[in-house]
C-alpha cells in the first residue's frame, strides 16, 4: 500500500476509503463522525469499508455528549496564553461546547499522551496554538476525521491547515516608528525567539521602519529574548552596557518589556526620561506598570474566539472564508515613551 493510504501502524487512512468508496474525504469524516447529512446508500457502502479495514468509529455525538474542542499549548506560563484562553472559552460557551485545555511542553511524549487522551474523549476539534505538531500526529487528526485550526503558528503550517496571527509585521513597524517619530536614532530591539514567525516578522517590521527613516539598522542594538521577563531585563542591561546605548527600546512581548524597566530601575534610570519602552501584546497589567506601558496591542481574544468559529465550521464541513487570517495590531501610546534626553 503506498506511504500515502495508510497511518505509520498500517492503518487505512480515510482518503484511501474516500478513493475506493468514490466520495470525498469530508463525506467519510461525516460517516465516522456519526453525522447524519449522509445518504443512506452512501453511508453503507462507507460503513463497509470501515468494517472491512478495521476502522473504529469515534463515538457519535448525542444529546448526552456535548461538543468537545481541545485547546493545546507548548507552555501556559504566560499572561499571554490566559487571553487566548478567554477569547475561546467566551466563544466555545456562547457556542454550547465545551473546551480541555492542554501543555505539551514541546515534548514528543507530552504530544503522544495528548493524542491518546483526544481520542478518548472524542474531542470534535482541535486549536492549537504556538507550537507545531509532529506530521504523524497531524496524519492521526486527518484520519480521525479531526479539524485543525493553528494560532500564531510556530512554522509553516500545512496547506490544509487554516491559521489565524496577529499582523506582527505592522506592529513591530508600527512600534518603531512611534519612536522615530518622537525623535530617538538609537533603538534597541529584544527579540523574541528566531524559530517563531511571529518573532521574525516584529524584527523585521523594526527594520523596516528604521530603513524607512533612513536610519541604517545597527545589529549590536539587538539582543535575543524568549518573551519571559528575565531575558527582557538580561536584554536591557546587554543593551545599557553598549558604549553607546540605546536611546529607547522596542521589546518584542509585554513581558520582556516590564523585565528591561526593571533592570532601567535598578541601575537608578527612569523610564521614559532616560530611556523610553515599548512592548508587545497589550496585556491587562502594563496599564498598570510604573510607568505604565506604550506597546502594540494584538486582539488575542479575538485570535481565540476566532479559532473557535473556525474551527466549529470545519466540523461541519464548512470551509473559512480565508486559510490564512491576521488581525490588526493597534500602538497603545500610554506614558512610557517620550523625545530622547540630550547627552553629555
Amino acid at each position: 500500500m503506498a506511504a500515502h493510504e495508510a497511518d505509520a501502524g498500517g492503518r487505512v487512512t480515510i482518503t484511501e476509503i474516500a478513493r475506493q468508496a468514490g466520495v470525498s474525504v469530508p463525506t467519510v469524516s461525516r460517516v465516522v463522525n456519526g453525522r447524519s447529512d449522509v445518504s443512506p446508500q452512501t453511508r453503507a457502502r462507507v460503513e463497509d469499508l470501515l468494517r472491512r479495514h478495521g476502522y473504529h468509529k469515534r463515538p457519535t455525538a448525542s444529546p448526552s455528549r456535548a461538543a468537545l474542542l481541545d485547546l493545546v499549548f507548548n507552555d501556559l506560563d504566560s499572561p499571554w496564553a490566559v487571553e487566548i484562553i478567554r477569547g475561546v472559552e467566551e466563544a466555545a460557551h456562547d457556542a454550547g461546547v465545551g473546551t480541555v485545555v492542554s501543555a505539551i511542553h514541546g515534548r514528543s511524549g507530552d504530544a503522544r499522551e495528548w493524542m491518546r487522551n483526544l481520542r478518548a474523549r472524542a474531542s470534535d476539534g482541535v486549536i492549537l496554538v504556538t507550537s507545531a505538531l509532529e506530521p504523524v500526529l497531524h496524519e492521526e487528526l486527518r484520519i480521525l476525521g479531526v479539524p485543525l485550526v493553528v494560532v500564531d503558528p510556530a512554522g509553516s503550517p500545512a496547506l490544509d491547515v487554516p491559521t489565524i496571527g496577529a499582523a506582527n509585521w505592522s506592529g513591530g513597524m508600527a512600534a518603531t516608528e512611534h519612536l522615530l517619530a518622537l525623535g530617538h536614532r538609537r533603538i534597541g530591539l529584544i527579540a523574541g525567539p528566531p524559530r517563531l514567525l511571529c518573532s521574525r516578522a516584529r524584527l523585521d517590521g523594526h527594520r523596516a521602519a528604521l530603513e524607512g527613516a533612513g536610519v541604517t539598522p545597527d545589529a549590536s542594538l539587538v539582543v535575543p529574548g524568549d518573551f519571559r521577563p528575565e531575558s527582557g531585563f538580561a536584554g536591557c542591561n546587554a543593551l545599557l552596557d553598549l558604549p553607546d546605548p540605546p536611546t529607547a527600546l522596542f521589546a518584542a512581548s509585554d513581558q520582556m518589556a516590564l523585565g528591561a524597566i526593571e533592570a532601567l530601575r535598578s541601575r537608578g534610570l527612569r523610564v521614559p526620561e532616560d530611556m523610553s519602552v515599548v512592548g508587545f501584546d497589550d496585556l491587562p497589567e502594563v496599564r498598570w506598570s510604573a510607568p505604565p506601558l506604550t506597546t502594540v496591542r494584538q486582539p488575542l481574544a479575538d485570535m481565540g474566539a476566532l479559532a473557535v468559529r473556525t474551527v466549529l465550521r470545519l466540523t461541519r464541513d464548512e470551509q473559512p472564508d480565508s486559510p490564512r487570517v491576521e488581525l490588526g495590531t493597534d500602538l497603545v501610546v500610554r506614558a512610557s515613551t517620550a523625545a530622547p534626553a540630550r547627552r553629555g
